[in-house]
């Protein structure tokens, strides 16, 4: 139906039918795509006799009142570990210097641990130009591979104090020596506790690595995220950091000068960083929970 004079007017049920069907994937209509585009959409809606005509602009405009871009996608992981509010709960208060309910003492810690793996030296065909007036800084597109460090670090939250050493392979073995080095030293050696979270990697994964570790390290409290939980470990923003401050552009001779560039990033991140204010608290795990069991069905998750 056409308005006098203006543009095609449709009834309201229309617009919701064709929002609800944006919203479901192709293949249940029996269309071989993976995601709608804007075409794609408007043809099927024209072809499944909806309306009998429907331009592209005015299919845009109701996706765009609700934002709805079927033709865009992301990938996640839905929550698996059975186990996932208990553990991501812990991480939580620790973060809020909690532990079962208590407050930490003064003489007890909180540590952020993992590892960045395959962190590579590359070096320049061409020497990096630095910038000029009207020209960025220009880097040689081709490089030549000097061999990869997996870089082990462990934060001081309260700090942030940084612990880190660049190793041939990750390892039980090298991530004992950065549990070492932080251990050893004041005032972590005779703290009342010191509580380290770390994911679940081969180098510190489960029961053994917690009986491995504390039997070492007596006032050493292993925490243990859920699986594929990265994101609630602190270090990671501290990796994501290095990343893009350090190894962006990666214009490095050696390992050698690798290693001594990251060292030297340590010790003057810990000169201008501040603690990450971190305010995912437990209250909001829970509600971020709630929401994701309440919108978004096992398989609507498995499909997404």
């Amino acid at each position: 139906m056409r308005g006098p004079g203006g543009p095609a007017l449709f009834p309201p049920e229309v617009v919701v039918h064709v929002k609800a069907l944006a919203c479901e994937l192709p293949a249940r209509h029996g269309v071989p795509i993976s995601r709608w585009s804007l075409d794609e959409l408007t043809r099927h809606v024209r072809q499944s006799g909806l309306v009998a005509s429907l331009s592209k602009t005015t299919l845009w405009r109701w996706l765009h009142e609700d934002a709805i871009r079927p033709w865009q996608h992301r990938c996640w992981i839905f929550p698996r570990d059975p186990q996932f509010a208990t553990k991501a709960g812990r991480i939580l208060d620790l973060y809020q210097r909690q532990w079962q309910g208590k407050p930490l003492a003064d003489d007890e810690f909180v540590i952020s641990a993992d590892e960045k793996t395959s962190v590579q030296a590359r070096r320049r065909i061409h020497p990096t130009l630095p910038p000029q007036p009207g020209s960025p800084m220009r880097v040689e597109h081709e490089y030549k591979r000097m061999g990869a460090w997996t870089y082990l670090a462990a934060m001081d939250l309260r700090g942030p104090k940084l612990f880190g050493r660049c190793e041939a392979s990750s390892g039980i073995a090298a991530f004992g020596r950065l549990v070492d080095q932080v251990m050893t030293q004041s005032p972590y050696r005779c703290a009342k506790r010191v509580f380290w979270i770390v994911d679940n990697g081969s180098s510190h994964r489960g029961q053994r690595s917690i009986e491995r570790l504390q039997g070492r390290y007596p006032n050493l409290v292993l925490v243990h995220g859920p699986v594929h939980a990265s994101w609630l470990n602190q270090i990671e923003i501290y990796f994501s950091i290095l990343q893009r401050k350090l190894l962006t552009p990666n214009d490095f001779g050696s390992l050698r000068q690798l290693a001594e560039s990251i060292q030297l990033f340590e010790r003057h991140y810990e000169s201008v960083a501040k603690p990450f204010e971190w305010k995912f608290t437990r209250r909001d795990l829970n509600q971020f929970l709630h929401r994701l069991q309440s919108h978004h069905q096992p398989h609507t998750a498995l499909a997404a």
